[in-house]
């Protein structure tokens, strides 16, 4: 059986463990901690990063991008993720590169490193309490990220067009792994909520509203689909 190794909260893992269960394929999950990779990891990817799909015990398959590319290829004969004419797949490429790149710099990322990964850093890596004004200055960010999907969804029935794709799943891996911890403001967004309980509400949505951290239980709405 193929393997993902991946962390819970990791966007990056987060939207190919979505793509996987839209494709209907079953994998192994393998746990990996970011802030303390193991020699494997990086005998399998030289960068050291996550996830790392394996299709085989042979042949590793590392890159967000490369991974998403790569099972589209191969796996999109039940639904493909990156769909329609020529137009909706670049408009499908442009948001994920959204998400994985400027979202995840000017929320993720600051979110995930000072509520999760300091906490369990040695002192010496940078670890300790969180940089609240990180925090609080990507939660202002967040806001203008909420807008523009809610904008998205008000124009299209899926965030890049008439058919879900690979844009849905990266806003909504992101979106996740920030939702987790609380805080995000919905009742100011109903757009962009409305369009979020649609993709809690899809059956490979619910192992990712199953996901805990060790001594980090999740804010108590984050399964709730009537949220």
């Amino acid at each position: 059986m193929p393997s993902l190794i991946h962390f819970t909260l990791d966007p990056f893992s987060r939207r190919l463990r979505l793509a996987l269960a839209e494709y209907g394929l079953h994998v192994d999950l393998i746990d990996e901690e970011p802030w303390n990779p193991t020699a494997d990891i990086f005998e399998l990817n030289p960068a050291g990063t996550l996830p790392v799909f394996l299709e085989d015990s042979d042949t590793p398959i590392c890159g967000i991008e490369a991974i998403g590319e790569f099972l589209e290829e191969t796996k999109s004969a039940r639904l493909s993720l990156i769909p329609g004419d020529s137009f909706e797949r670049a408009e499908t490429r442009r948001l994920v590169g959204w998400f994985d790149g400027k979202f995840y710099a000017e929320v993720s990322e600051p979110v995930l490193t000072e509520k999760l990964i300091r906490r369990f850093l040695p002192l010496a890596q940078g670890g300790g309490g969180p940089d609240m004004t990180r925090v609080r200055h990507a939660m202002s960010r967040l806001r203008w990220h909420l807008d523009y999907i809610g904008h998205l969804a008000d124009h299209r029935p899926w965030l890049a067009g008439e058919h879900i794709s690979l844009a849905d799943l990266a806003a909504a891996a992101h979106v996740s792994a920030v939702d987790y911890f609380g805080g995000v403001p919905w009742a100011d967004y109903p757009a962009a909520e409305s369009w979020y309980q649609r993709m809690k509400s899809r059956p490979s949505f619910r192992p990712l509203l199953a996901d805990t951290v060790r001594g980090m239980p999740p804010a108590p709405h984050y399964a709730d689909l009537d949220f």
